[in-house]
């Protein structure tokens, strides 16, 4: 698949690149995906969540009642989990939601991301390009440009570039990635996805070495 090269003014440059079919041009796996966005999801969940149980729980160890000739069940301490105020039963701990996924999966995940992107005609190629200074009413010029002005944008350099990134930071529905961070969600949440010319050529060597 050939897509036309923009310059930053959104005009045609006149050079095309070619899509690699094996990056771009495969049948996505829908179970992949999922799977991938499920592990995504999963780790971006702290995990801190905790509450005290019986033992943590500050106050009097005594009996509350004698332990027979009451008439009623038995009564441990005031940190009981059938009183108020008590312990809690079988609480939140911290722990790890990370989920184990596959390289070769991980792979085959945005292999399909990508190319159910260029399928759907959401992937711009732009000329490499970089801002002087950080500043978000350059970057929203290009948005502007470029046509995808209300629309979730995912642009993708390749490497860190502080200024593009710090420009578009206060921009709700646009994101600034490196190509070798890219992963299946941000790119199933963008409605397009915003290329430079390297960055290409960085994704389509990750994803065939």
């Amino acid at each position: 698949m050939e897509v036309s090269v923009l310059n930053i003014n959104g005009q045609d440059t006149g050079k095309k690149v070619t899509l690699n079919d094996s990056v771009f041009g495969i049948e996505p796996n829908e179970h992949v995906l999922w799977l991938s966005v499920k592990a995504y999801l999963a780790a971006q969940r702290q995990g801190t969540a905790k509450s005290k149980e019986r033992s943590e729980h500050a106050g009097s160890t005594r009996k509350l009642i004698r332990q027979k000739g009451g008439g009623g069940a038995r009564r441990g301490d005031i940190n009981s989990p059938v009183l108020v105020g008590g312990g809690r039963v079988f609480g939140p701990k911290p722990r790890d939601y990370q989920q184990k996924i596959n390289k070769k999966t991980n792979v085959l995940a945005r292999k399909s991301a990508l190319s159910q992107a260029a399928k759907n005609g959401e992937i711009i190629v732009v000329e490499d390009f970089a801002l002087d200074a950080p500043k978000t009413k350059d970057f929203v010029n290009i948005v502007k440009n470029l046509k995808v002005e209300g629309q979730k944008a995912l642009v993708v350099l390749p490497e860190a570039n502080k200024n593009v990134y710090l420009s578009a930071r206060n921009l709700p529905k646009a994101d600034v990635i490196e190509a070798r961070n890219i992963n299946t969600y941000k790119v199933l949440n963008a409605d397009k996805l915003v290329m430079t010319e390297s960055a290409l050529k960085a994704i389509e060597e990750l994803l065939t070495k």
